[in-house]
Parts: structure tokens; C-alpha cells; sequence
């Protein structure tokens, strides 16, 4: 059972979804527009053969009522959503809207990743595993 607790969840996607985020960094550092590193990030990830969605639709529900939709930068093997920033940090708020956005998906995990700070990618991974309420499943 130990053993189990240890697990990283999506841990051979999350290993390359990371090391993506850190050479798309590397080649680019913190100067340009967030389409930019979305468009770079797709690229990487394709090349390390992950299947990737993007913009994809996800319905939300409320009391079995569809109530909107949640449009994600990136699905990454239609297991994990990244949200992509570009801006001097990430902020409370930031990782709020985000862990609200995982909440009300049927997804686990997610990345929220900031390419606009100076000195080196930022990011948080999520995981949303336990609590979920069954409308939004």
C-alpha cells in the first residue's frame, strides 16, 4: 500500500511534459508571446512521441447541467491539461483559476507553466485525484 502512495501519477508523461517545458526555455528563455511557446510546446512534445491536443473543448457540469466550457492550451495524451503563461510570475490567483479549471475537468492532472520569467521556466503540476464530485466526471 506504501508503495502505491509513492507513485507519481502519469509519471513517464509527466517526466517528458517537463523536460519539454525546460528546452522549449532554454531555446527561447522569457522574450516572446504566449503563442509563441504554445505553438514550441506542441512541437516538443510531438517529437517525444505524445499525442497532443490543442484548444480542445471540455464540458462542465452542474448538477448534471452542462453550465460551460473549459478550453485548456494542451491535452497531452488525453491524460494531462497544461495552461501556458507568459508573464513575470505566477501569482495566487493564477493557480487558483487553475486548480477550479482541474477541478471541473475529468482530468487528474495538470501543468500550469510560466515561460515570461526571467531566469527560468516557472510551473506547478496539479493533481486533482480525490474529492471530485460525480457531475463533473
Amino acid at each position: 500500500m506504501l508503495k502505491f502512495m509513492n507513485e507519481l501519477l502519469h509519471k513517464e508523461i509527466s517526466y517528458e511534459v517537463q523536460g519539454s517545458f525546460y528546452t522549449i526555455y532554454k531555446t527561447f528563455g522569457c522574450s516572446f508571446k504566449e503563442s509563441i511557446y504554445h505553438n514550441a510546446l506542441i512541437e516538443e512534445l510531438k517529437k517525444r512521441e505524445l499525442i497532443v491536443d490543442s484548444q480542445k473543448r471540455i464540458d462542465v457540469f452542474y448538477n448534471d447541467k452542462k453550465v460551460g466550457t473549459y478550453i485548456p492550451d494542451l491535452v497531452v495524451n488525453g491524460a494531462i491539461i497544461i495552461e501556458i503563461k507568459c508573464k513575470p510570475t505566477i501569482n495566487k490567483g493564477d493557480i487558483k483559476q487553475f486548480w477550479h479549471y482541474l477541478k471541473g475537468s475529468e482530468y487528474k492532472v495538470g501543468y500550469l507553466v510560466n515561460f515570461g520569467r526571467p531566469g527560468g521556466v516557472e510551473f506547478e503540476r496539479r493533481v486533482y485525484d480525490t474529492a471530485r464530485q460525480p457531475s463533473f466526471a
